[in-house]
């Protein structure tokens, strides 16, 4: 029976529960995705790659501040830098999900809810996922907003606003500030492009703790063991709030991590590598469903992201989360711990 006739179950209510942290895999999908449906040789033309890539660019967006990106990313000193945005639209198929966050009156805004810097070293080879809570208190540049608005400076706000203020492009510039670092790359996938990311995999394993997940906001009564989810409940592991041991947003990073670790391995599994009609659907939902920056629109920039990525050893690919204390002026929210 569908969902829709089951009863109205909702992921999450905007207002009162802080939103999740959905995994980091476009890392792997611009990147293993583009290097084995690019240049591995499993039955995709190459003419069809460029294709695919081809509608890449209509939506692409204009960084601002960051240093110019080199023909080969090579030349690019001290690694690569790509920020992965994850955002909380209203989108219609999965609207029904959200409940007041979608019915209420901020249905037509959205927030970068995930905000992951990606970090490819050069020598050695090595992949650091810095997340950074959205519920983050800091300072945010100027921004220009898609309408040509320039939106001042400010000097304390929360991170997940960025979007709002001037969207991937703001996020970009914001953590750029944060990590101190260039970040040449970017891209955006909301919650409903997770999941049909996963689902174009068949979903993906993952371990329930001892006790198992009871939440009732999510919808969630899960047992303990390994589950796979694909579907609505990807969305719904990556968005528990209440069923986690102390119920907080950053103890979701732990979902998010384990998430990314079990995408990564079983995108360059044999299940995924040695079928090529899963490599294209993927490939093309990747594509269809990811926002990408326009220093991401050129096929041969996703193959050289591709190649320095595809075979660092998963013992070399590092999840962490940005350092924060409690903001001493609301439990609820943290501030950087810029000495960590």
């Amino acid at each position: 029976m569908s969902q829709s006739k089951r009863g109205r179950r909702t992921v999450a209510r905007h207002g009162e529960l802080k939103s999740p942290h959905p995994a980091g895999l476009l890392a792997k999908i611009i990147g293993i995705v583009a290097a084995v449906v690019f240049v591995a040789g499993a039955g995709v033309a190459a003419y069809t790659a460029y294709d695919i890539t081809a509608s890449f660019a209509d939506e692409a967006v204009a960084l601002e501040g960051q240093d110019a990106v080199p023909p080969d990313i090579g030349a690019i000193e001290g690694g690569v830098n790509m920020l992965v945005v994850g955002t909380d639209e209203c989108e219609a198929e999965y609207a029904y999900l959200f409940g007041d966050r979608c019915t209420g009156a901020d249905a037509e805004g959205q927030l970068n809810d995930v905000n992951l810097l990606v970090h490819i070293s050069d020598e050695p080879r090595r992949v650091t996922v810095i997340s950074f809570p959205r519920d983050l208190m800091s300072a945010q540049p100027e921004c220009t907003d898609e309408d040509g608005g320039v939106n001042s400076a400010v000097s304390y706000t929360q991170l997940n606003t960025a979007w709002s203020r001037g969207g991937l492009n703001c996020a970009v510039k914001t953590i750029s500030e944060l990590s101190g670092m260039n970040i040449p790359f970017a891209a955006k996938v909301s919650f409903g492009n997770v999941i049909n990311i996963t689902d174009a995999i068949g979903g993906v394993d993952v371990c329930i703790g001892n006790g198992g997940i009871q939440d009732r906001y999510t919808g969630i009564d899960w047992p303990a063991g390994t589950r796979n989810i694909q579907g609505v409940e990807a969305l719904q592991f990556l968005r528990t709030r209440h069923g986690l041991e102390n119920g907080s947003d950053l103890a979701r990073i732990s979902n998010q991590q384990q998430y990314m670790s079990s995408l990564a391995r079983k995108l360059v599994s044999d299940e995924v590598l040695s079928n090529p009609s899963t490599l294209l659907q993927l490939a093309t939902t990747a594509v269809d469903n990811v926002t990408p920056s326009q220093s991401l629109t050129n096929p041969m920039t996703l193959v050289q992201i591709a190649l320095a990525v595809k075979d660092v050893p998963f013992d070399e690919m590092v999840f962490v989360q940005y350092p924060v204390y409690d903001d001493p002026s609301d439990p609820n929210r943290v501030v950087p711990n810029y000495e960590a």
